[in-house]
């Protein structure tokens, strides 16, 4: 706090989040004793803005006098838009040291957000695991946090994580009135969410057992999958599972997975850590801001909050094609840049892609029991809705037939999920082995075009049968590579240290809907 005559000033320290990293904010306060009037500057959005009623009730309520002069709160840096509630408790904490009297050492060490209630008490905000990082690379001392948020801050090691339930007993500790230590947080040996009670298994699955073999391909390797078939074929059904079959988040993964969830106030109550991979399915009416992000400040989008998990995508051919374009970038980079005048957020969107569609409109064309409606002409342009580019990006395709009879009515069940991730995590132990070393590099869907040439050769027989289906099939480079991506994880699931032509043969019998295909099949 600097008094100089009737100009007082203080300058308390918060943060703000941009994609999901946060920005350290310098919270100035300027009071001078001429006409009453109250602006907050430095570009904060209608919601700060609206924090000069919250704060001016909260300060009111909680037994201080408020300041009737002129007062003005910069948040500084000006460069970028703030935005959120989380700003409310810095600005009230800079008035009243401005007019209250306290020392700016401690403010200096701590890093304070929350919203206020009218009454005075801190309600919780989003972005907190990020705020708490941010902390830590800037060397502060810790944080000061609604109570709800202390549990997601102390995930960060290094800082002192201070709980808060009122803007009275905040400024009771800032003028040491208060004693109060930084709570410890247990930090128990990380483990990965054990499987719930009532979680869809594949052992409720009857029959599809080519299917169910392909969805455990891309689950071992990383690969993106589309299921095309009729109508009740149990396409969705088989996909909602995919997750049951995936490995658990390692610690580094949940605490990404979580600072974007908590960038977009998804984290559940209670649940500081997200220890499940994410499942997201969103509607085929999805716009492009909310599948990649956007916003006036970005958010992220449905791709981001798949992030280390799996994106549906159902009825694929129903989503605007300009929608679908917009995925081919990050599945390719494993992240999505947004950009706008002044600002460009970067956002993870590592995912894997599982999507579904029926082979025509009235989905019946590949269905021998079915009547297909559909005139060649519709049919062309339906898959046409499907770019080569885009189907270039999916490493399997698979056919996923009507279920007959007796499948259905066996009274026997099917593999059950457990049994399925135990071959899929002993498939990843040995792609991390061969990755070690390798950053970003966790799993055979990650390689590039040179890893490929060093962990990718082929035995005379299966550069052969390579040769024969790329020159018939009429593939891609692209399809090529993914090929022995895919033949790569099936040698991996066999604990084969080599590719061999069976391999191949059934990592090409997955590439069922490259484009000429694609196109001929009636």
């Amino acid at each position: 706090m600097t008094t100089t005559g009737k100009i007082m000033y203080s300058t308390v320290l918060s943060a703000a989040t941009v994609g999901i990293d946060a920005r350290i904010i310098r919270v100035e306060t300027h009071i001078a004793a001429t006409i009453s009037m109250f602006n907050v500057v430095g570009l904060p959005d209608s919601v700060v803005r609206e924090s000069r009623e919250r704060v001016y009730a909260a300060i009111k309520t909680s037994g201080f006098k408020f300041p009737t002069w002129r007062i003005t709160v910069n948040l500084a840096p000006a460069g970028f838009r703030k935005e959120g509630a989380a700003l409310d408790l810095p600005i009230a904490v800079g008035i009243l040291t401005a007019v209250g009297g306290i020392g700016s050492a401690l403010l200096s060490r701590y890093l304070l957000l929350g919203e206020l209630a009218l009454d005075g008490r801190l309600r919780g905000v989003r972005g907190v695991l990020s705020v708490a990082i941010a902390a830590r690379d800037n060397a502060l001392q810790g944080v000061i946090v609604p109570e709800e948020n202390a549990a997601e801050a102390c995930l960060v090691d290094g800082i002192d994580v201070h709980p808060m339930g009122t803007l009275a007993q905040t400024m009771a500790f800032l003028r040491g009135e208060e004693h109060a230590k930084p709570v410890s947080c247990p930090h128990t040996p990380w483990t990965p969410a054990a499987t719930l009670e009532g979680e869809p298994d594949f052992a409720d699955v009857r029959g599809q057992e080519q299917v169910k073999r392909a969805l455990e391909v891309a689950a071992a390797g990383g690969h993106n999958i589309m299921l095309v078939g009729p109508p009740g074929s149990g396409k969705t059904m088989l996909a909602r599972r995919v997750p049951t079959i995936l490995p658990g988040m390692t610690f580094e993964e949940a605490v990404e997975t979580t600072r974007i969830h908590s960038v977009a106030g998804l984290v559940p109550p209670g649940t500081p850590l997200l220890s499940r991979r994410p499942f997201r399915a969103p509607h085929h009416t999805i716009s492009n801001s909310a599948l990649v992000g956007g916003g006036g400040i970005p958010r992220p989008g449905e791709i981001s909050l798949a992030h280390h998990g799996v994106l549906f995508l159902d009825e694929l051919a129903e989503f605007a094609r300009n929608v679908l374009e917009v995925l081919r970038q990050p599945m390719e980079s494993g992240s999505v840049t947004i950009s706008r005048a002044k600002l460009s957020v970067d956002f993870p969107a590592k995912f894997l892609l599982v999507c579904a569609m029926n082979p025509c409109r009235c989905g019946y064309v590949t269905d021998p029991a079915g009547q297909c409606s559909c005139s060649p002409v519709q049919i062309r342009n339906y898959r046409a809705k499907i770019s080569g580019p885009l189907l270039d990006r999916i490493d399997l395709h698979i056919d996923v037939p009507t279920v007959k009879y007796k499948e259905l009515a066996s009274k026997e069940a099917g593999e059950c999920s457990a049994l399925i991730r135990g071959r899929v995590i002993s498939a990843r132990e040995v792609q991390m082995k061969r990755f070690e070393g390798r950053k970003e590099m966790y799993c055979n869907a990650d390689m590039q075009s040179k890893d490929t040439q060093s962990y990718c050769k082929l035995d005379s027989a299966g550069e052969e049968l390579l040769k024969m289906a790329i020159t018939k099939l009429g593939l891609s480079a692209r399809a090529y590579d993914r090929i022995l991506k895919v033949g790569r994880t099936i040698a991996d699931l066999a604990r084969s240290s080599d590719i061999r032509s069976e391999h191949i043969s059934e990592a090409i019998q997955y590439r069922s809907l490259d484009r000429n295909l694609w196109e001929s099949q009636r």
